[in-house]
Order: structure tokens, then C-alpha cells, then sequence
């Protein structure tokens, strides 16, 4: 069990776990935020280097390729220095990725861009393995769960003022007297809005160095529950990975295209700047969806009510690609609600009877948000073969699946 270490003493330890929070939650916003401006740059990187849909993707790959290449190298250094100084870690590395936006732009490269997405992407990797066990310790294990939730909640308003942030000082800078603009200049407009960042992200990283936050001490027991049983053998688990790799995949796929899809005249036809202002609605439904699930999922039950919002996200999307103009354009927007309660869902249920096995299986669900590197790269071959349209095929089949594990695959097998 994680505990206070000895020597913070009890008398007002509610009262610094509260503030700890209070400060922790910020940090969910920036990367939630961070996470969500991926969402501008690809149209904007697409059009400033005249790329294909499939090269536009590597934005996606490079960056929840991070996750994958970085999260255990994380999970290790936190284990060596601590919470509060992997989160001022995550910050100072998340600072320098958006400060190499600098100079990406002005060196006009889109491999250096993607260089600094990666190395942006990898600082909020380190904020993540420091800060989720962080704020699960911070106070009684019953509440943990509702402790996470709100502070996902400030990720979910992150990821929704984002596309409005991107709109209107990358996107309309870039429009405005497009004609004129240089493709150099064009991604110029980057500079300002990511060197504002890095600004935040370097005072954030001074703050919560001087703060005093309570101390944790990992008591925790990695061992697995029965000798000689692996982590693997447990059968939900091992399914409910696959879940999150194509649950991450297609929420992020879609919010990639989203732009360029609003775009097309047979939907709605609207300018890139217009069109982030619609994406704000994709995830600011994931945020009140997020309340309104945990007040059904306390009556019905979690599986049902995951295979329930992917059935719904189904047929959503499928009226997307068969659908035009307002219905298409809605439609797709809508999914954002539907995927709210997915990825908290599909995680506690893997995590179902693991006992001390629950830290090393966490570990291998966090490995699976690759899925947000390689779902939109195969959106992107299939909408440079087939068509931005049909190409929500591919969702579509991530959704189908989470629809199998809320009723089926996420029951334990029994050992």
C-alpha cells in the first residue's frame, strides 16, 4: 500500500492533500490541452507541407509512440526520484518539445517538427506515470476512483478549449492573407503559440518545484498473486489491452480528421479555423459524458454501459460516412459523448481481481495507448486509397470490438 511517509504525521495531512490536488489538477488541463492541439496542427503541417493523409498521421504516430517507447524508462526513473520531481522532470521536457517548435518552423522541416512532438509527447509521459499514482495515494483508497475522475475532468476541459486556442492563433494567422503567405511563414504561425507554452510549462515545472506536497512512500507489491502466474494469463486483461489500444486509436483517429473532414463541401464545407471551433464540441462531449456515466454506471453495469456507448458510436459514425452535410457533420461530433466513459471503463474492468497484480497490468494498458500511433496512420493509407469518407471505416471496426468486451470479453476467466 502507498502511505504518507513517515515524518509528514497526520494532523493536516487532508488539508495538504487537498492542496496537492488543487495544484495536480492543472496539470491534467495542460496535457489534456497539449494532447488536443494535435488536432490543428495536423490540417495546418498537412497544407504548410503539401502531405498526404498517411504522412499527416505521423504527427499522431510519433507522438503515441511516446507512450510506448517511453512509459517504462518513466516508470523507473519515478521509482528512483520520486513524484514531485518526475512531475518537475515531465514539465522542463514537455517545455523544451514546444521551445523546438522554434526552431522547426524556422528551419521549415517537418521531420524536426515531428522530432519535437516526440520529445514534447515524452515529457507529458513522465507528468502521467508521476502524477496518476501520485493522485491515486493521495488519500483513502475507497475514493481513488473519484479523485481520478475529477481530475480527468480538467484533462477533458483541456482537450476542449485546445481546438479553440489552435483556431484562432495557428489556424487564422495562417489563413489570414493566405494568398500571400508563404509556406515558410505559414508554419511560422506556430512560433508564437508554442513558445507561449513552453513558457507555461517552465514556470509550472519552477511552482511545483518549490511546492511542498506530501510525500508518498510505494509500499506497493509488483509480486504476482500465485507462484509462478504471469500477468498474461489473465485473460480480460489481455483483451481489455487490446481494448484501450483501439479505443485510444479511434478517438484519436477521428479527432485527426476531424478538421479536414469538416471541410469537405459534400459535409459542411467550412474553413480550417471554422472547423476547429466544431472540434471543441467532439471533446467537450467526452467531458459531460464523463458525469453523466458515473452517475448511470453506479445503477448498470459498467460492461453493459461500455458496449451500450460503442454500439451508439457505431452508428453514429456510420451515418457520417453514408450521411452529408448537417447529419454527417453532427453525427461525428457526437461520438465525442460515447467515447467519455470508455477508456475509465475498459481500464478498471481489465484491472478486475488482480490483486498485486494490478500495478504490472496498469503497466500494460498504459502500453497500449499506442493505439493512438498506429489506428490513425492506418486511417490516413485508407483515406489516400478510398476516400476521407469511407476511410471512418476504421473506427468503426475499433468500436465493434469494445462492443465484444463490454459484454463478453471482459469477464474474468476463472483460475
Amino acid at each position: 500500500m502507498k502511505g504518507v511517509k513517515a515524518g509528514t504525521g497526520t494532523v493536516g495531512a487532508e488539508g495538504n492533500f487537498r492542496f496537492a490536488l488543487t495544484a495536480l489538477t492543472v496539470l491534467f488541463f495542460m496535457w489534456g490541452f497539449l494532447t488536443c492541439l494535435n488536432d490543428i496542427l495536423i490540417p495546418h503541417l498537412k497544407k504548410v507541407f503539401d502531405l498526404n493523409y498517411t504522412q499527416a498521421m505521423l504527427i499522431q504516430f510519433c507522438f503515441f509512440g511516446a507512450y510506448f517507447l517511453v512509459s517504462l524508462p518513466a516508470g523507473a526513473l519515478v521509482k528512483r526520484i520520486g513524484f514531485q520531481k518526475g512531475i518537475v522532470g515531465g514539465l522542463l521536457v514537455a517545455a523544451l518539445g514546444c521551445a523546438l517548435f522554434y526552431p522547426a518552423a524556422e528551419s521549415h522541416s517537418y521531420p524536426v517538427f515531428l522530432g519535437a512532438l516526440f520529445v514534447l509527447a515524452s515529457g507529458i509521459t513522465l507528468l502521467q506515470v508521476s502524477a496518476n499514482p501520485y493522485v491515486t495515494a493521495l488519500g483513502k483508497p475507497e475514493t481513488a476512483s473519484s479523485r481520478l475522475t475529477m481530475t480527468q475532468a480538467f484533462n477533458s476541459l483541456g482537450t476542449t478549449i485546445a481546438p479553440l486556442f489552435g483556431g484562432v492563433l495557428i489556424l487564422s494567422a495562417a489563413t489570414v492573407g493566405a494568398d500571400a503567405l508563404s509556406p515558410e511563414a505559414e508554419a511560422a504561425s506556430v512560433k508564437v503559440p508554442y513558445l507561449m507554452l513552453a513558457g507555461v510549462l517552465a514556470f509550472l515545472a519552477l511552482v511545483f518545484s518549490q511546492l511542498k506536497l506530501p510525500k508518498i512512500d510505494d509500499h506497493g507489491d509488483d509480486t504476482v498473486a500465485a507462484e509462478g502466474e504471469s500477468v498474461w494469463s489473465h485473460r480480460h486483461l489481455v483483451l481489455g489491452a487490446l481494448g484501450i489500444f483501439v479505443y485510444v486509436g479511434a478517438e484519436v483517429s477521428i479527432g485527426s480528421f476531424l478538421v479536414n473532414f469538416l471541410g469537405l463541401d459534400t459535409v459542411a464545407g467550412l474553413e480550417e479555423a471554422k472547423a476547429a471551433h466544431y472540434i471543441a464540441y467532439y471533446w467537450g462531449g467526452a467531458m459531460v459524458g464523463r458525469f453523466i456515466g458515473a452517475v448511470v454506471m453506479s445503477r448498470v453495469t459498467p460492461g453493459l454501459v461500455l458496449a451500450f456507448n460503442a454500439a451508439a458510436a457505431i452508428l453514429l459514425v456510420l451515418l457520417a460516412i453514408m450521411g452529408a452535410g448537417s447529419l454527417a457533420m453532427w453525427a461525428i461530433l457526437l461520438v465525442g459523448l460515447c467515447n467519455s466513459i470508455m477508456f475509465p471503463t475498459i481500464f478498471s474492468l481489465a484491472l478486475q481481481g488482480l490483486g498485486k497484480q494490478a500495478g504490472q497490468a496498469s503497466g500494460v494498458l498504459c502500453l497500449a495507448i499506442v493505439g493512438g500511433a498506429l489506428v490513425p496512420l492506418l486511417q490516413g493509407v485508407v483515406a489516400d486509397t478510398a476516400g476521407l469518407q469511407i476511410s471512418f471505416l476504421v473506427p468503426v471496426v475499433c468500436y465493434m470490438y469494445i462492443v465484444f468486451y463490454g459484454l463478453k470479453g471482459s469477464r474474468p476467466a476463472a483460475h
